[in-house]
């Protein structure tokens, strides 16, 4: 069994990290280098920082800040926010991220992913996806969920992964914040559908909620922001746990 990976998120907003509940009502959870390289020491696999405002705002990512993680950090990093072109992600890389993630853009021109994993190469290219339930059906939405778009979201991912992605970084908007546990069933539809790593996002809340999200949800990592922002739960402490129920991850250093 490929080992699972234990990914903090951190959320930012005009350079600090933040966090809400169903990407609303933010609240400041400190400076995102500062927290990457702590996690980084702590044993998390890898990080991934989004800028939440960056397609909002029409900013795009700034590559300052991935050229400061990189320096203090010793682990793989995914970085995105506003990243519509070739050309960001070029930027980006060269500043030392080691994936990229696209949200909206791709969405609006599914050609990017295409051109990106053309480009760069699939494993690369990260295909963030935020979706909740609407009439029974899930639908993938744009902007930190301001705009509903017609895109099933079964759907959507099998057009992703054809055309290049190399993982999906599934965020479930119901579940965000809310530290009531991941979306497990869609994860496991989405896991048997793919062929390409799931990364788990919305709802983390305890080291149970991991356990589940690994085997009832199928998934290949679990992201989360709250619980290790705020030190409700410790990477250690949630690898060991892991270890206890049978699932493989990475020791800790």
């Amino acid at each position: 069994m490929l080992a699972k990976r234990i990914i903090p998120c951190l959320d930012i907003k005009d350079g600090r990290t933040v966090k809400g509940v169903n990407f609303v009502n933010l609240r400041d959870a400190g400076d995102p280098v500062e927290l990457g390289a702590k996690y980084s020491l702590a044993g998390a696999d890898e990080l991934v920082f989004l800028d939440i405002t960056a397609t909002h705002e029409r900013r795009k990512t700034l590559a300052d800040l991935a050229r400061d993680i990189a320096r203090h950090l010793n682990i793989p990093f995914t970085i995105g926010g506003g990243i519509k072109s070739l050309t960001d992600v070029d930027v980006l890389l060269d500043a030392g991220a080691d994936k990229v993630s696209i949200n909206s853009a791709a969405v609006r021109r599914p050609e990017l992913i295409d051109e990106l994993a053309y480009a760069f190469g699939n494993q690369f290219v990260v295909v963030a996806v935020d979706a909740r339930m609407v009439g029974g059906e899930w639908y993938v939405h744009l902007n930190g969920g301001r705009i509903k778009t017609t895109h099933r979201l079964y759907d959507w991912v099998g057009e992703a992964q054809e055309r290049g992605a190399g993982e999906i970084l599934f965020t479930s908007m119901d579940h965000d914040g809310t530290k009531a546990g991941f979306a497990t069933e869609a994860l496991a539809r989405m896991s048997e559908q793919l062929s390409i790593p799931i990364i788990a996002s919305g709802g983390a809340g305890n080291k149970e909620h991991f356990a589940d999200v690994f085997t009832r949800g199928k998934a290949d990592a679990g992201l989360a922001a709250s619980i290790f922002h705020f030190g409700e739960v410790s990477i250690g402490e949630l690898k060991t746990y892991l270890v206890g129920e049978g699932i493989a991850v990475r020791p800790v250093d």
